[in-house]
């Protein structure tokens, strides 16, 4: 008797831990930033963005992601915006991007996150450009101070899945928890939603 009594008690708190848990988890406040480029071209390749049309609309893969993302959460959606103009072509954006990793060049963010401090859990989205992510996101992380966040990047990609980006940001952030949401294929982009909602309830952030 008394161990069928000592085994419910247990159980019971198990449940009770799990069920605050996930509590804890939804009283955060959520912030689902995105830097999205769609080419111009049509044209697409590992080291470039893509573009996704869905009922006639397009989005860059990263912004279709973001709004997915923010729509399971209800985390507020921001874009990231850039002072520079990008090429819209495959070839002469990817040329650029490399350009721009090679020298090092922090990209100026026009757009501003208000009350940035007030959330505690940051999703930052970007494609795979030359096996890193962009230089604005490096700009982000420079401008933003992140520590006692959550940090989750997502990535869309053609073949590159994150490559070391997640590893650069947990360096950049060493006063930030860094976890990764699986990595979106530009060839699943609009069928993601599924396992972006599996994993997001997995994290107990779904809402």
């Amino acid at each position: 008797m008394k161990k069928i009594i000592f085994i419910a008690a247990v159980l019971f708190s198990i449940s009770f831990f799990v069920s605050e848990s996930k509590a804890q988890s939804k009283d955060k406040k959520i912030l689902v930033t995105y830097f999205t480029l769609p080419e111009t071209d049509g044209v697409d390749a590992s080291s470039g963005a893509s573009r996704v049309v869905v009922n006639d609309k397009l989005y860059g893969a990263t912004e279709y992601v973001a709004n997915e993302i923010s729509e399971l959460t209800g985390g507020d959606l921001f874009q990231i915006k850039t002072e520079n103009t990008y090429p819209g072509t495959h070839k002469a954006l990817i040329d650029y991007a490399k350009k721009e990793a090679e020298s090092k060049t922090y990209p100026v963010i026009t757009s501003k996150i208000k009350n940035f401090q007030d959330y505690d859990v940051v999703f930052v989205g970007y494609p795979n450009w030359w096996y890193d992510m962009p230089m604005v996101i490096y700009s982000l992380f420079k401008d933003y101070d992140f520590s006692g966040k959550t940090i989750i990047p997502f990535c869309t990609h053609g073949g590159s899945g994150f490559s070391q980006s997640v590893e650069t940001i947990a360096g950049l952030e060493k006063n930030a928890k860094v976890i990764s949401i699986p990595a979106i294929s530009r060839s699943r982009v609009t069928s993601s939603r599924s396992a972006l909602e599996k994993w997001l309830k997995e994290q107990g952030l779904a809402k």
